[in-house]
């Protein structure tokens, strides 16, 4: 019983001196100045579509990785881990005539990521009768380019596609399920002749996430990843003479959450896994960074994923609480509390399951591939009216719920970064 109570006694001394060294080494002053600089006007609100808005916070967040002392991903010269993303956003010009009928748009539906078209003549012409079996999807794998005239009857089967690619698109690959280029043409029995000159307007972009690493000691191929995004909407409609939608929680936060962990990190030096801090780029217009960087690494050497969503304000709990999404698809967040018995934080279930937070944050990539990967967050998202608008301010932010946040993150991660604990694997198989 003495041996029992003495190892509770020292349990308890080395919990709090680990919990006094992480409120020592997290500063407020830095959580700040980090924020500030994120969320400040001259950032023009950081949309990954603009060049000009972007690069000064990529290269803020990289100076601030190698300050701390990161070393660049495998397989990378520096912190920037860049990808292409394509932009279509409607026809330069197009003329589709059949039997010399010129046709509207609304009779035409081209799927292609090809710039430009000049068929008149080679093209093979597939007839979909009224009686015949017609699912657009039963032409996407063959890779010879077509014209499909489509019975008006099949018309409302072609719906969604006409609605995709109506409307503006951004591809970081090829259309994965179109091997060729198609044409389909409502209305039309016959093509006896036909003239098809499409040019898409076409522009690209080129993306970076901002990613650096602290080499495991013990066990450097298991990798432990925290993250954040720190694109935003950049500059929108104005409001009362403000344009500039800042992103202070959204998610400037977690953004200095990455680096504030980087420099705790660091500071101790005694991580026995691997710990990879990633600061992703073009989440706001379709999760695109945390994808890229997701097809680069190994999942089944991925131990946990902290990303870290939003953590300004407090939570419907209060200050010293956070919720983690998908708490139920593994041990993660039983593990996370564990590590945090005998301090005022706690860490909650997601609350908002009809949000579908577990799927709209950078987390959902790696999840599907089984990966432990949660999000972390204290936003009250079914009543937050500052989100995504121009009042997404630093001066709306609540920092000790931030640096509350970081430090129990901090303090709660501990036993995975040594190694100690393994949060049990997402089951793909219900992860849509």
């Amino acid at each position: 019983m003495k041996f029992i109570r003495l190892t509770l006694l020292l349990f308890a001394f080395g919990h709090a001196a680990i919990a006094q060294k992480v409120n020592k080494l997290i500063k407020e002053t830095e959580v700040k100045r980090i924020i500030s600089t994120l969320a400040a006007d001259d950032m023009m609100g950081r949309s990954s579509l603009h060049p000009q808005q972007i690069e000064k916070a990529t290269a803020f967040i990289a100076e601030e990785f190698k300050k701390a002392g990161l070393k660049p991903l495998n397989g990378l010269s520096g912190y920037r881990q860049e990808f292409p993303i394509t932009k279509i956003d409607g026809f330069e010009k197009a003329e589709v005539i059949i039997n010399g009928q010129v046709l509207t748009k609304d009779k035409y539906i081209f799927m292609s990521d090809k710039e430009e078209v000049n068929w008149t003549s080679n093209i093979p012409v597939v007839i979909v009768g009224k009686e015949d079996t017609f699912t657009p999807n039963q032409f996407m794998n063959d890779s010879t380019s077509k014209i499909v005239l489509v019975d008006a009857a099949h018309e409302g089967k072609l719906a969604g596609l006409k609605r995709f690619f109506g409307r503006t698109r951004l591809l970081a690959k090829p259309y994965p399920k179109i091997a060729g280029n198609i044409l389909f043409v409502v209305g039309f029995s016959s093509a006896d002749s036909y003239s098809v000159k499409i040019k898409q307007r076409k522009e690209a972009f080129k993306m970076a996430n901002v990613v650096g690493i602290l080499p495991g000691k013990s066990k450097p191929d298991e990798m432990v990843v925290f993250s954040g995004h720190y694109d935003h909407l950049g500059i929108i409609k104005s409001v009362e003479g403000d344009s500039i939608a800042n992103g202070a929680d959204d998610d400037a936060s977690g953004t200095t959450a990455v680096i504030a962990l980087a420099n705790y990190f660091n500071k101790l030096k005694n991580n026995e896994r691997t710990i990879v801090f990633a600061a992703f780029t073009a989440e706001e217009i379709g999760g695109f960074g945390s994808k890229y960087f997701s097809e680069q690494l190994n999942p089944d050497q991925v131990v946990a994923m902290f990303n870290i969503e939003m953590i300004g304000k407090a939570s419907k709990w209060g200050i010293n609480s956070a919720f983690i999404t998908g708490f139920e698809r593994s041990d993660f967040g039983a593990i996370l509390q564990k590590n945090l018995k005998g301090t005022a934080f706690t860490f909650n279930p997601d609350p908002y399951p009809q949000q579908n937070l577990f799927y709209r944050s950078d987390n959902a990539t790696l999840a599907r591939l089984g990966v432990p990967a949660h999000t972390i967050s204290t936003d009250q998202i079914d009543s937050d009216k500052l989100y995504h608008s121009v009042n997404d301010e630093v001066e709306s932010l609540d920092i000790q719920n931030i640096l509350a946040t970081i430090r129990a993150i901090a303090l709660s991660s501990q036993s995975i970064i040594a190694g100690t604990d393994t949060p049990t694997r997402i089951d793909k198989s219900k992860v849509k």
